[in-house]
């Protein structure tokens, strides 16, 4: 996704203060699922405002050409990630720079988009739905009337939102309530770990824990609570990933046939984006540069189905993910101290990705 001009993020940080003046929607969903907080009550919205967000969710029409869905980037049936491609797949048919992040459990995050320029869930659904190579919505006026014209939207945005009906804030409180309700726990990490259920993991599973929050030194940044396991530090890091990508020229890797995997040089075919700018991560938002390559980390529960994983997609499985990150990550000069060679056997590789399977 491409960093927003200065006054388009400048009406955001106003949609987010005028947001809070919002009272607490009564019925407001809380999660109940052992080793989760409760969804906080603003974002989780009433059942009518869910139920008027899934609509929303999956309906092509809210993009310019009426191609393309917020699901169909975030699949259900994929971790509500994609699959299939490594880069997300934006308005008639052009590469994005960037994977689509699953949204499980993405009502706790603090910061949305890989690089954390977004804190405000409803104020998000914006980016991608005005973002010209994404839903190209060329404003939000013409967008807010069409909804307000159909015969199907009209009584559902009357329901959900009794006296304001359609508008800006409504459509982002809407589809935030939804994907609010996109929430993983209560599973058997929960139950062994939070519910004192031991026989819930595997002694494999187990060994794994012990590496993932001991030796391997991941529950650094995927942090792990005494009661709630969000398994993240809610901040941004460099681990070499998109510094790897920019030394990598215009290599990509490219599936040719099912199952099978190359990495194309993309320039040679004449397929490479002259004059794409470079990824540097949050130092795009934050113009610091100790924050150069960095970006968000992610949330790890469901993670075995939302492959492929990091922010460019460039690693297709966890297997590769734990090798990676034995290694060292990719070295450069701001690469984050967390980062470093694990020296882990092939058993306790082995272990790391069987507990991350069973999240």
């Amino acid at each position: 996704m491409r960093r927003a001009a200065p006054a388009f993020r400048a009406n955001f940080l106003a949609l987010c203060l005028a947001l809070m003046l919002f009272a607490a929607p009564a019925g407001a969903q809380e999660s109940s699922l052992l080793g989760l907080p409760p969804v906080p009550a603003m974002v989780a919205g009433t059942s009518a405002m869910r139920r008027l967000g899934e609509k929303l969710f999956f309906d092509r029409g809210l993009s310019a050409n009426g191609t393309l869905s917020c699901a169909m980037c975030h699949i259900p049936a994929q971790g509500f990630a994609s699959n299939q491609s490594a880069l997300s797949i934006g308005m008639e048919g052009r590469l994005l720079r960037r994977n689509a992040p699953s949204l499980y459990n993405v009502a706790f995050k603090k910061f949305l988009f890989h690089d954390g320029r977004e804190t405000d869930l409803a104020a998000q659904v914006w980016g991608p739905l005005l973002a010209a190579d994404e839903m190209g919505n060329s404003g939000i006026g013409p967008l807010i009337a069409r909804l307000r014209a159909d015969a199907e939207y009209r009584p559902l945005f009357e329901a959900a939102f009794p006296e304001e009906g359609a508008t800006m804030m409504t459509l982002g409180r809407a589809i935030a309530a939804y994907e609010a309700a996109l929430l993983r726990g209560g599973g058997r990490f929960d139950r062994a770990v939070y519910g004192g259920e031991r026989s819930a993991l595997t002694p494999q599973e187990w060994k794994g824990y012990e590496i993932f929050t001991g030796k391997a030194g991941c529950a650094a940044c995927h942090l792990i609570g005494p009661e709630t396991a969000l398994f993240t530090d809610q901040s941004w890091h460099n681990t070499g990933v998109g510094f790897r990508s920019e030394a990598a020229g215009g290599k990509r890797l490219v599936q040719l046939a099912p199952g099978v995997f190359q990495n194309v040089d993309l320039a040679a075919v004449g397929l490479a984006k002259t004059g794409a700018p470079n990824d540097v991560g949050r130092f795009e938002i934050t113009n610091a540069p100790t924050d150069r390559w960095a970006y968000t980390t992610p949330m790890l529960r469901g993670v075995s189905e939302s492959l492929p994983y990091m922010h460019d997609g460039s690693l297709r499985t966890l297997a590769e993910v734990v090798e990676f990150y034995d290694g060292g990550g990719g070295a450069n000069p701001s690469l984050d101290p967390k980062i470093r060679p694990l020296e882990l056997t092939p058993n306790e590789k082995a272990a790391i990705v069987v507990f991350l399977e069973a999240l």
